[in-house]
C-alpha cells in the first residue's frame, strides 16, 4: 500500500510521517466495532420480535413505533412539530 502513502513496518504501520498506529490496536478496534455491529443485529432481531408479538396480540405497530418516535423527542420539539403540520394540513383543506 505504499501507493497511498501507507508502509507497513514491523507490526505498525506509518501514515506518511503523521504518526504510528500499533496494528494490535487497530485490530482491536475493529473487532470491537464489529461486536457491536453483531449486538445491534441481535437487538434488531428483537426489536423485530416484540413487533411481530404486539401484531399478533392485535396491535398496530405503525402506532406503536410513532408512539416510541414521539417519546425519544423533548415535548417543546413535538409539539412545535404538531403546530406546523397542523398549520400545513389546514392550508391544504385536509382539517
Amino acid at each position: 500500500m505504499a501507493d497511498a502513502g501507507i508502509s507497513v513496518e514491523g507490526g505498525s504501520t506509518s501514515m506518511g510521517g503523521k504518526g504510528t498506529v500499533a496494528a494490535d490496536e487497530l485490530r482491536l478496534l475493529i473487532e470491537r466495532a464489529e461486536r457491536l455491529e453483531e449486538e445491534k443485529k441481535a437487538i434488531a432481531d428483537d426489536i423485530k420480535d416484540v413487533m411481530a408479538e404486539a401484531k399478533a396480540r392485535g396491535y398496530d405497530t405503525k402506532a406503536i413505533r410513532t408512539i416510541m418516535r414521539i417519546r425519544k423527542k423533548k415535548k417543546e420539539e413535538f409539539q412545535e412539530e404538531e403546530a406546523i403540520l397542523e398549520t400545513y394540513m389546514a392550508a391544504l383543506g385536509m382539517i
